[in-house]
């Protein structure tokens, strides 16, 4: 469902965020991106979705380049931000009609689709409300649904669990599931570390711009946990660094 095929990102100034980073997501997995702050997980998301550009390497989403084929890649993508910005002046209902005609998601599927997932993330009586009287929580959740009414095939989501209260959690890690079990697939950045240990099919451990470690959950975990790994690693990365540079020195 994604291939992302030795892609690189610089920003101007030269900073180097991402460099020759492969990895896959198929049909039906859910993978978590690990990091630390900085990393590069955001940048790669982004990329992913479209939102940045980048000249080196190749990102395809279902088959199309997100670079030449950026509609027909974005129709079967949802993103959501860790931060989204929505329209505070709109209610609920008015912003996800918004979205849905963006989509051109039928009346009556999108009636379906809103009650089903505002009454499971409990949001129903909040929908005819302004967006700007919304808690953090409440904008997530909103945020949320709106990208599960357009049922996706493949959902990008950066640091999903921020701000949502361990019900809404619950919930949307049940939806994620389901997404998979229709043939999607969701890529998802996360420092809840148990979380993903516990979520995710495949992880994929980043660490200044490089990809250290990918594979099937039990496989990079083995008889440790996901956190005990990702601090081993951690440490080996920064032990490989400091002996290059003095090796060059």
């Amino acid at each position: 469902m994604l291939t992302i095929s030795h892609f690189s990102k610089t920003y101007p100034g030269g900073k180097r965020a991402v460099d020759d980073l492969s990895m896959e997501v198929a049909s039906g997995e859910i993978m978590g991106f690990i990091g630390h702050n900085g990393a590069g997980k955001t940048t790669t998301l982004r990329c992913a979705a479209g939102i940045l550009d980048f000249t080196e390497g190749e990102i395809t989403i279902d088959g199309h380049s997100i670079r030449k084929e950026p509609v027909a890649a974005k129709s079967v993508t949802a993103f959501l931000p860790d931060n989204p910005d929505l329209y505070d002046f709109l209610k609920g209902i008015e912003f996800l009609n918004f979205i849905a005609d963006l989509y051109a998601i039928p009346k009556d599927a999108r009636r379906e689709r809103i009650g089903k997932y505002a009454d499971a993330f409990s949001l129903t009586g909040a929908l005819g409300s302004a967006i700007g009287g919304y808690s953090h929580g409440m904008k997530q959740k909103l945020a949320l649904i709106s990208a599960f009414i357009r049922e996706p095939k493949l959902l990008i989501l950066d640091e999903p669990f921020v701000g949502l209260d361990p019900e809404a959690a619950f919930t949307m890690k049940g939806f994620l599931r389901d997404l998979c079990d229709r043939g999607g697939a969701v890529l998802f950045s996360t420092h809840v570390l148990e979380v993903a240990e516990k979520l995710c099919d495949r992880i994929a451990i980043i660490r200044d711009g490089k990809l250290i470690e990918c594979g099937r959950t039990e496989a990079v975990v083995g008889n440790s946990s996901l956190e005990d790994v990702f601090l081993e690693l951690g440490r080996e990365a920064a032990s490989a660094e400091g002996r290059e540079v003095k090796n060059n020195g």
